[in-house]
């Protein structure tokens, strides 16, 4: 108990030390290079074991830090030690290097809270895997992103403290889902901004193929090294989920999951962030939700988006077979609102229009079938390669200077 409690202590002053987004912001070197927002819960507990989730990079650097949140667990989670190197292949890792929590190793996140690590020099690289490992002490149920669209790793129940192996030969177990961990910052004095993708399934990768890293956010990053444009992505993509706080049809497993609900924690807790591609309403509208609703949450999101000077970039929302003609409709007037003037009435930055590049244009309500991963809704490989090749990074990067020339 004293031990607990001795955690518990730490785990608070670990927050405030680690968790501040103006310490990122003033010295314009430490940006999130990879995230992926917690929706729910694990569906079995874990008790005294290790686990090894893969992050993937968008930047690298000569530094890191991450972030381990409990948003959605249903108590305390106690992390006795926590490490992090590149992936080696699997579960195996080139090298570890511990990470601790206000100059502590090891440190208890209460139920509802999150704590980034301190800072440890490791160098990375871009469009490359980074394993994060951490022994959970006692039994927890944690967090979790539900579609890593990859394996992450288990030890076995009470197995221990695996965290500093660079074989994977003890994480015998995989798992859908990414836990507890997520995001990953990097320290890169070269970098000028982050691009946050925000939205649900589309964004979040559905449709592409797992394993492989090509969700179009994972291209785009690509494209930007490639261009050497100074900027990382981070996703902060959620199945599932609307822009409008309530819609008729909404199951309760994505209620308190909207835009706005998510938006601190998924958006502006994130560091050196300097512009949003914002992906929302086809759920909305599958749910029931009118166009008045949805644009109301349009804007107010905006809103606060702009008042933190973060860009804000709009697709408008992209077809869907199961709609019916009130939904169309309703698309069609927020497709409206969204081109007016190319920034949405005033109120964004500017468009980035998906819904150009998927639909079909014989059957405009429906995805073009050369991009349909079959079920209508989401892009297949090629799609999400044309999303990304849609997107323009001088517009991005114009962002990113002129927002990292503010700061």
């Amino acid at each position: 108990m004293r031990r607990i409690a001795l955690l518990a202590a730490i785990s608070v002053a670990a927050a405030v030390v680690g968790s501040a987004p103006g310490a990122a912001g003033a010295g314009r070197t430490w940006f999130t290079s990879w995230a992926q927002s917690q929706d729910g819960r694990a569906d079995t507990a874990v008790t005294a074991r290790s686990l090894r989730m893969i992050t993937h990079l968008s930047q690298g650097g000569d530094a890191a830090r991450v972030r381990f949140q409990n948003t959605f667990g249903t108590g305390p989670l106690t992390i006795a030690h926590a490490t992090a190197g590149p992936s080696a292949g699997g579960a195996a890792v080139s090298i570890s290097r511990d990470l601790t929590f206000a100059g502590r190793p090891a440190v208890t996140i209460p139920a509802g809270g999150e704590v980034w690590s301190d800072e440890t020099r490791l160098a990375t690289r871009p469009d490359s895997d980074l394993a994060v490992s951490m022994s959970v002490e006692g039994t927890a149920v944690p967090g979790r992103h539900g579609a890593a669209l990859r394996d992450n790793y288990l030890t076995p129940p009470g197995s221990g403290d695996h965290t500093a192996d660079v074989s994977g030969e003890a994480f015998t177990a995989t798992v859908g889902s990414t836990y507890v961990v997520s995001a990953v910052d990097v320290h890169n004095a070269a970098l000028q901004g982050v691009v946050v993708p925000f939205g649900s399934s589309v964004v979040d990768g559905i449709g592409s193929t797992p394993g492989t890293n090509r969700r179009w956010t994972d291209d785009l990053a690509r494209r930007i090294v490639a261009s050497a444009a100074p900027l990382a992505v981070a996703n902060a993509g959620v199945s599932g989920t609307t822009s409008a706080r309530t819609c008729p049809g909404m199951p309760p497993s994505v209620a308190g999951l909207d835009a706005a609900s998510r938006l601190d924690r998924d958006v502006l807790a994130l560091h050196g962030v300097t512009a949003v591609i914002y992906y929302y309403g086809t759920n909305d509208l599958a749910y029931g939700c009118d166009a008045a609703t949805i644009l109301d949450s349009y804007r107010a999101v905006f809103a606060r988006l702009r008042a933190a000077g973060i860009a804000v970039y709009v697709t408008p929302s992209t077809p869907r077979p199961g709609y019916d003609d009130q939904a169309n409709l309703a698309r069609h007037e927020i497709a409206l609102f969204v081109q007016r003037w190319n920034t949405c009435g005033g109120t964004c930055s500017g468009v980035v229009d998906f819904d150009t590049v998927l639909k079909d244009p014989l059957k405009p309500n429906s995805i073009l079938p050369a991009y349909d991963n079959g079920d209508g809704i989401h892009a297949n490989a090629a799609g999400q390669q044309a999303l990304s090749d849609f997107v323009s990074l001088p517009m991005l990067t114009r962002s990113g200077l002129e927002v990292h020339t503010m700061r």
